[in-house]
């Protein structure tokens, strides 16, 4: 029997979920973590094969070593789109200090093997988005799940521009794919909630 929940306020505590980047040096806890990704497996999958993949990184040294080798791509393809050097520098340095100061880094990952194959492009291609997406929803019940525990994360996308950098850098298997990094810890600073666009502009009921 599931307990029921007052949806009221457990809507209100969904929406009060926010995207946070600044961390208290506070470590986490290796069991919180743990159940973070535990809670996070129990989202919705396609075909319930549980694409998804997790490196967690917690040491200074780990995220050093990603930071710097993410952020050389990161400055050559700042360098290449025409950016000035110090002003590629400052991005690179911002990123680096969001991953280094992150008390945890948790690299979602994409891993097919578990999954259909199809002779044809076309379906085989929806396939691996069926999987991207069952990793993202993981990636959010893991955010929800977090804001459970008292702690802020937010998601970053550019592992997308880097994968085979991180895979390197991590020693991944060949087939883990790397999809986005959830930087997590308890809170320095909550931002402010931003404005939602209205359902109005958003929704159709055919």
């Amino acid at each position: 029997m599931i307990p029921t929940l007052d949806t009221f306020h457990l809507h209100k505590w969904i929406r009060s979920r926010r995207s946070v980047r600044r961390f208290l040096p506070d470590p986490v806890p290796q069991p919180v973590i743990e159940s973070l990704l535990e809670t996070g497996t129990f989202a919705p999958s396609a075909h319930n094969r549980q694409p998804w993949r997790f490196a967690v990184l917690t040491t200074l040294e780990s995220k050093t070593r990603l930071a710097d080798a993410m952020g050389a791509d990161f400055r050559r393809d700042l360098l290449a789109d025409g950016l000035s050097p110090d002003e590629a520098e400052k991005q690179v340095t911002r990123s680096r200090a969001r991953i280094c100061e992150a008390p945890v880094v948790i690299m979602l990952c994409v891993m097919m093997a578990d999954m259909d194959t199809y002779p044809d492009e076309k379906r085989q291609r929806a396939e691996y988005l069926m999987a991207t997406q069952s990793v993202a929803l993981i990636g959010g019940t893991i955010l929800l799940a977090a804001h459970a525990e008292g702690l802020g994360g937010v998601w970053v996308c550019a592992p997308l521009f880097t994968p085979d950098t991180i895979r390197r850098q991590l020693a991944l298997p060949l087939d883990w794919e790397p999809q986005a990094m959830l930087l997590i810890g308890y809170p320095a600073k909550v931002p402010e909630v931003r404005a939602r666009k209205p359902l109005s502009e958003i929704t159709i009921y055919p």
